[in-house]
C-alpha cells in the first residue's frame, strides 16, 4: 500500500514515519501547511523536515506556499473555531495530491499529537477522502508521542513550541503573561 503522509513537522512524524513502515506500507511525506507564521517559524520546520526525509530516505513532496493571508480570510470570521478550517485545508489538499498521485490512501502526522482535536481531524480527513474518492487511513498515533518527541530531541530537531498558527502563538503568550507575576 503507497500512502501519502501529510506532515506537520518533523518531530511529529518520526514516529509515524516508523509505525507505517513497520506496517510494509510505502510512505512518502507531504508538506502543506500554509496556517503556520510566521516565515521563519515555517521556513524552519520545513528545513528541518527536508533534511530528516533525506537521512531516512523518504520521498517528500512539497507544496510549498507560504499561505498566511488565505489561511487568515479562512478563519478571520471565526477564530475560536479555527481549528476546523486548517484541518480542512491542509487534509482536503492532501487528498486532493493523494488522488492525483495515485497514491492508494492519505493520513496526517497530526494525529500523534495530543493537543490537536482528534475526533474533529478523524471527521474532516473521512469528508476529505469521500470527496476526493481516495481511501483516509486511520491511525491513532497518540501512543507513540512521548517516544517520538524524546527521539526528535536525540536527533537534534528542531522543536517548535505552539500548534503553527499565528493565533496559537497569541494564546501561548497570553498563557505564559498569566504565569508571571
Amino acid at each position: 500500500m503507497k500512502t501519502l503522509l501529510h506532515i506537520c513537522c518533523a518531530p511529529c512524524s518520526n514516529m509515524c514515519i516508523q509505525s507505517l513502515r513497520e506496517e510494509g506500507i510505502e510512505v512518502t511525506g507531504f508538506w502543506y501547511n500554509p496556517n503556520i507564521h510566521p516565515f521563519t517559524e515555517y521556513r524552519a520546520r520545513r528545513n528541518c523536515l527536508r533534511e530528516y526525509a533525506q537521512t531516512i530516505d523518504l520521498p517528500l513532496i512539497e507544496q510549498n506556499d507560504y499561505g498566511l493571508r488565505p489561511f487568515v480570510r479562512a478563519v478571520a470570521e471565526d477564530i475560536p473555531n479555527r481549528c476546523v478550517k486548517c484541518y480542512e485545508m491542509r487534509l482536503f489538499r492532501a487528498a486532493v495530491v493523494a488522488r492525483e498521485q495515485g497514491f492508494d490512501s492519505f493520513t496526517s502526522s497530526l494525529f500523534i499529537s495530543p493537543y490537536q482535536k482528534h475526533e474533529l481531524m478523524c471527521q474532516v480527513a473521512q469528508r476529505a477522502a469521500e470527496a476526493n474518492g481516495v481511501q483516509f487511513l486511520y491511525r491513532d498515533f497518540r501512543p507513540l508521542f512521548r517516544q517520538g518527541q524524546e527521539r526528535a530531541r536525540e536527533l537534534g530537531f528542531y522543536m517548535q513550541k505552539y500548534c503553527g498558527c499565528v493565533f496559537s502563538e497569541e494564546e501561548r503568550y497570553l498563557k505564559a503573561s498569566r504565569i508571571l507575576p
